[in-house]
């Protein structure tokens, strides 16, 4: 299967050797700036240069504690200086001035300047998000003699992180090429595992669950696992277009709207929200956080004050569980905080993750060998977010029985997308889709992850007992009414 992998797409894969190789390991880079790095410096034969990725790391991968040297240079030295970072750009309504913030390094808008004729060369680079990875060079501003203009760091230029043009019908395309079997261990490998680590099947469909969140707009999913199954690295490590919040204080202005400083919150630019160790996390306050949610989580829509606002943000909890509170058919989320222990809220998660079918991490399952370039990959789900034509399709299969909840159809339909869009992202119509495989691999599946969520709701509010997910089925003649 390797040589029809980089067969079919060729410089989108690199050799990852995370089971031997302790350089990158212990750069602590996240696997889409590894694997960015792999795809630059790597000879056919997945050989690089531990120097020459060195230097290029010292030179253009700057730490949080290199900024004071870095002004240093740029404002008293007058250099120009290079570095690969995070850059979030906005335009003021009152002057048109446009400015960028950095991050990853505290560098606030009121201390920057885009200049008009750099804002033409890279606007439509810099205007695709909230955030843009790229090599930002910066230079400075001087204040004028009377000081009526202050001083500011000015952006000189922006090369994007993603200087290649990813062409998703290739993409579709090229799965064609696999089995559904070879299809599952490409997909582990790009997000670095080794899918010969796997002992089935079951095991390997229970890891590709997490990923439905990157692939499906506004996907909410419980997941409580075991400790030691990487919940934290493939929710924070793997994609640059999600983001994990690890314990801690949340706030209504952190997640949504925060009226003080005018900004969107997290959901707002971001694919999904992984509140990872949820046990840990504590909240502002306790009612506005929930209503905030339940509307969000219904509709994609926030209103904050007299601000509201649209996201496709996913929600995702991340929780531990103990061995012997392993069964759905037990109160699996009275140890979730308190803003949880609502059955509207609850009722709102489109779906839960067995954490517990998915093996603790070992070094069998890392990876060594050639496989997907993670950035690329992520890339590419991120995209298939836009793409309708599987919810079309979906729509079109899937026969929902009479009087289904509304709330159920759509979560089933929602997941069942999702899975659609990772496994099998060639069809393109209904005639393209095997009936067995999508039963199998993408319905009953879905259907399962949402009976789950009922199940618990019934033990969480009497008002939910008893009722299940209703009995969807296939359409086999898709000219039916």
């Amino acid at each position: 299967m390797i040589d029809k992998l980089r067969e079919c797409f060729d410089e989108m894969v690199v050799y990852k050797d995370l089971k031997k190789s302790n350089f990158f390991s212990a750069l602590s880079l996240p696997s889409f700036l590894r694997d960015w790095l792999l795809k630059k410096f790597e000879d056919e034969n997945g050989i690089f240069d531990i120097e020459e990725v060195s230097d290029f790391i010292q030179e253009y991968l700057p730490k949080k504690n290199d900024w004071i040297s870095i002004k240093n240079r740029i404002i008293v030295e007058n250099e120009h200086i290079k570095f690969l970072t995070k850059i979030a750009v906005d335009i003021n309504v009152q002057n048109q001035e446009i400015s960028f913030s950095l991050p990853d390094f505290g560098l606030m808008n009121k201390d920057t300047i885009i200049e008009p004729d750099v804002w033409y060369a890279c606007k439509d680079e810099l205007v695709r998000g909230k955030e843009t990875w790229g090599v930002v060079e910066l230079g400075y501003r001087n204040p004028s003699e009377d000081l009526r203009l202050p001083g500011r760091i000015k952006l000189i230029s922006f090369t994007n992180f993603c200087p290649y043009t990813i062409d998703l019908d290739y993409y579709k395309d090229a799965r064609a090429e696999f089995t559904t079997k070879e299809w599952f261990d490409v997909i582990l490998g790009a997000i670095d595992y080794n899918a010969d680590g796997y002992t089935d099947m079951h095991q390997k469909s229970a890891m590709l669950t997490r990923l439905l969140p990157f692939v499906e707009k506004r996907l909410n999913l419980i997941e409580l696992a075991p400790k030691g199954t990487a919940k934290s690295y493939l929710f924070g490590r793997v994609s640059r277009f999600g983001w994990l919040s690890t314990g801690g204080v949340m706030s209504r202005a952190k997640m949504f709207y925060d009226m003080s400083k005018r900004s969107p919150g997290l959901v707002c630019g971001n694919d999904f929200i992984a509140l990872d160790e949820v046990q840990t996390i504590s909240f502002t306050d306790v009612d506005e956080m929930r209503a905030a949610m339940k509307g969000y989580m219904e509709s994609g829509v926030f209103t904050v004050g007299n601000y509201e606002g649209a996201a496709d943000s996913g929600i995702i909890l991340l929780g531990n569980i103990s061995e012997d509170n392993m069964d759905e058919y037990k109160s699996m989320f009275i140890e979730l905080p308190s803003v949880f222990h609502e059955s509207a809220l609850i009722d709102r998660f489109h779906g839960f993750i067995k954490g517990w079918d998915i093996p603790r991490m070992h070094d069998d399952l890392k990876i060594s060998g050639w496989a997907l370039n993670s950035e690329y990959f992520c890339t590419i789900l991120h995209l298939l977010r836009d793409d309708a034509s599987y919810r079309a399709i979906v729509d079109q299969i899937v026969v929902v029985p009479d009087h289904a909840d509304t709330r159920d159809t759509e979560a089933v339909k929602r997941i069942t997308t999702a899975y659609l869009k990772l496994i099998f992202p060639h069809v393109r119509s209904v005639e393209d889709v095997d009936l067995r495989e999508f039963q199998q691999y993408c319905l009953r599946p879905a259907t399962k992850m949402r009976q789950i969520i009922k199940k618990q709701l019934g033990i969480l509010d009497i008002e939910f007992k008893g009722k299940d997910v209703p009995a969807f089925s296939i359409r086999k003649n898709y000219n039916e009414d």
